[in-house]
């Protein structure tokens, strides 16, 4: 059983930048084959993924963060980050790591970091 746990959320001023952890644990065959993505959903929002990066390395961004956000991974570590730039209030948003191994059809969810982007 994979857990995720995430961390570097909290409140930053729009224009501001955060970074988001998540580092996968427990019983792990082996993170590389993992395809990773983080996701986020606002207060009375469906809960919408923003960025994928795939177990080759692959990565895609929802439109609404492309040129903002950056995704990676490090794989010797068994972590994903997701860079936030020029954050906006329409970033505010629990956001959540997931973690989709080629092994099962189930996936495993973090427990969520808040970002609020407010002046």
């Amino acid at each position: 059983q994979v857990q995720l746990v995430e961390s570097g959320g909290g409140l930053v001023q729009p224009g501001g930048s955060l970074t988001l952890s998540c580092e996968a644990v427990g019983t792990l065959l082996n993170f590389a084959f993992y395809d990773m993505a983080w996701y986020r959903q606002a207060s009375g929002k469906q809960r919408e993924r923003v960025a994928r990066i795939t177990g080759s390395g692959t990565i895609d961004y929802a439109d609404s963060v492309k040129d903002r956000f950056i995704a990676s991974r490090d794989n010797a570590k068994n972590t994903v980050e997701l860079q936030m730039n020029n954050l906006q209030p329409a970033d505010t948003a629990v956001y959540f790591c997931y973690a989709q191994s080629p092994w099962s059809a189930a996936g495993s969810w973090g427990q969520g970091t808040e970002v609020t982007v407010s002046s």
